[in-house]
C-alpha cells in the first residue's frame, strides 16, 4: 500500500514514489518493539554497583531517547500525557500521592505492621544517602524514567492498536516483567531467597504486586490524561517507602539493648 493513501502517516525521509510501511503496520511494529525492549531492558542491562553513580544520568538520557522514539513513531505530546496545560499534576494525582505518604506513616507507626518495612538496603544508608535517594535518584532516575517509558510511551503506543483496557493490561504486565531482576535482588539482599523455589515464588509474587500497582498508575494516566500524575504518585510510593524503612531501621537501632 502506498504511503500516499495514508494521510498523516508518511514516514520521515520516505519519498512519495517509494513504498513505505502503512500506518497501522508501523504502529503495531512500534508497540511490539517497545513491549519487547522494556520487558528485557531492566533484566538484561541492570546497573551493577560500579555503574550506580551513573544511574540518574543514564536514565535521564533514556527518558529523552524514549520520547524521541515516540515522536518519530507519530505519537504527539498529548498522546504521551504532556500536552499543553498538562505539565502539572491534577488534584487527583496530588490526592493519591498524599494518600500514599499517609499510608507509609501509618505502617511505620503501628507495631503490628512495622516489620513490613524491614529492608537491609535502607538500614545501611546514611542520612545523606537517604536524602539523595528520596529527592533525586528515585524521582528522576526511577519515577520519571519508568513513567515516561511505560505510562507515557508504551501505553500510548498500545492505545493506538488496542482498546483502552487491553492497553492497560499489557502495559501493566510488561511493567511487572521489568521488575524481575530488581525483585530477586531485593529478596537476596534481605535473605528471603534461600532456595530456588522460594526465590521463584517470591519473585513471582513481587512482580505480580508490581503489575497491580502498574495497573493503578495506568488507570490514573488514562483518567487524568497527565503523565505528571503518575510520576508524582510513583515517586511518592517509592520515596515514602524508603523514608519509612530508614526511619524504622533507625528506631530499631536506638531501642536495641546493648551487647553484653
Amino acid at each position: 500500500m502506498s504511503q500516499r493513501g495514508v494521510p498523516g502517516h508518511r514516514g520521515l525521509g520516505c519519498p512519495q514514489t517509494v513504498e513505505c510501511p502503512s500506518g497501522p503496520a508501523r504502529d503495531i511494529g512500534f508497540a511490539v518493539a517497545a513491549s519487547a525492549v522494556l520487558a528485557a531492558y531492566n533484566n538484561v542491562t541492570g546497573l551493577d554497583s560500579g555503574q550506580e553513580r551513573w544511574y540518574v544520568r543514564l536514565n535521564a538520557g533514556a527518558t529523552g531517547a524514549a520520547l524521541a522514539a515516540a515522536t518519530l513513531s507519530g505519537l504527539t505530546l498529548a498522546d504521551l500525557g504532556l500536552g499543553r496545560g498538562r505539565w502539572l499534576p491534577s488534584r487527583l494525582g496530588c490526592g493519591l500521592a498524599a494518600g500514599a505518604g499517609a499510608c507509609w506513616l501509618l505502617i511505620a507507626a503501628m507495631p503490628a505492621t512495622r516489620p513490613l518495612l524491614g529492608d537491609q538496603r535502607a538500614a545501611g544508608l546514611s542520612g545523606r544517602d537517604v536524602a539523595y535517594q528520596a529527592l533525586i535518584r528515585i524521582p528522576v532516575g526511577t519515577a520519571l524514567w519508568e513513567e515516561t517509558a511505560f505510562r507515557g510511551v508504551l501505553q500510548a503506543a498500545l492505545r493506538r492498536v488496542l482498546p483502552g483496557t487491553a492497553a492497560i493490561v499489557v502495559t501493566s504486565g510488561v511493567f511487572g516483567a521489568w521488575h524481575i531482576r530488581p525483585t530477586l535482588q531485593a529478596l537476596r539482599a534481605n535473605g528471603l531467597a534461600g532456595d530456588r523455589r522460594r526465590a521463584i515464588a517470591g519473585t513471582f509474587a513481587g512482580c505480580a504486586a508490581t503489575a497491580a500497582g502498574g495497573a493503578l498508575l495506568s488507570w490514573l494516566r488514562a483518567r487524568s490524561g497527565r503523565l505528571a500524575d503518575t510520576v508524582l504518585l510513583h515517586a511518592a510510593v517509592n520515596s515514602g517507602g524508603l523514608l519509612a524503612a530508614h526511619a524504622v531501621a533507625a528506631l530499631g537501632e536506638q531501642v536495641k539493648p546493648p551487647a553484653d
